[in-house]
């Protein structure tokens, strides 16, 4: 085993304890997947959650250990854009049980290092499909991915209608309510990760909010929701509402961690169970 090879065995490991990752396959592909890969040339700009409130750090050089602990490595500094947080998104895989022969979703892919995760973890058994907002972000993911030719990666927004469905779809990027073609995709006891942000002019273009875990049921005008966790992240292009984004906003400060049970859809009078309540969905506790 190469030095290389063993700081990613040991990355793996960090982020399964840290993060408590039930999946031997993310573990593995933690392990297996080459970060380094998917980023531009070191050095590297690196955030930690012990950098609140400060600027982002740099690595000293450009060896490749450096990237395998559990840090957010910028692959755009200029625009403050990261590849993510490996436990929170493990996290997000996890919860969507994202394992061998699944069908999955990724919106916001980035350069591919997490949509290259979920593809190793469903197998060349699964699908993937994996959707980037930004032109050049989506050819370096294209180009990154092509050697798992069961990802298919597509320039676009995500608010096309889609023409299949999912049993896992991560939306990795922050939005103020879940699609209704995101939610059509979701086939029956599917699930779907979204993180539920409100952004300010301050924060430039982070958002911070819940990340929810929306698991389909029986109903097809319902869906269960649990709260995964608290997050801040990269706020997701040409998807977002501003007046929900008020809402969300207002909806955080009322009730910051709510117990969230339910995503209703379809228009209906709002009432004290509504956390937040839109035109076409409602978040209920």
């Amino acid at each position: 085993m190469t030095d290389l090879a063993a700081q990613r065995r040991f990355y793996a490991e960090e982020v399964q304890i840290a993060s408590n990752i039930r999946s031997a396959r993310i573990v593995e592909a933690l392990a297996r997947v080459p970060r380094e890969r998917f980023l531009p040339p070191g050095p590297w700009t690196i955030r930690s959650d012990g950098d609140f409130g400060a600027p982002p750090r740099q690595t000293p050089d450009a060896d490749p250990r450096h990237v395998y602990h559990n840090i957010a490595v910028a692959i755009d500094p200029g625009r403050m854009l990261f590849n993510g947080m490996p436990g929170l998104i493990c996290t997000a895989m996890d919860a969507l049980g994202v394992e061998a022969g699944r069908r999955a979703l990724h919106l916001g892919a980035g350069t591919g290092y997490f949509t290259a995760l979920m593809g190793h973890a469903v197998s060349p058994a699964g699908r993937v499909v994996a959707i980037e907002a930004d032109e050049a972000l989506a050819a370096q993911a294209k180009a990154n991915l092509a050697p798992m030719p069961w990802i298919d990666v597509r320039h676009g927004d995500g608010s096309a209608a889609l023409d299949e469905s999912f049993d896992a779809i991560l939306v990795n990027a922050g939005v103020t309510h879940p699609l209704d073609v995101w939610l059509d995709a979701v086939s029956p006891a599917g699930r779907m990760v979204i993180p539920l942000t409100a952004a300010m002019a301050p924060m430039g273009n982070i958002g911070k909010g819940l990340m929810l875990l929306v698991t389909k049921t029986a109903d097809a005008d319902a869906f269960d929701v649990r709260v995964l966790t608290f997050v801040a992240i990269f706020s997701a292009i040409g998807v977002r509402d501003e007046a929900l984004n008020a809402e969300i906003g207002k909806a955080l400060a009322k009730h910051p961690f709510p117990p969230l049970k339910r995503l209703r859809r379809g228009p209906h009078e709002r009432s004290e169970s509504c956390w937040l309540h839109g035109a076409s969905f409602c978040l209920a506790i």
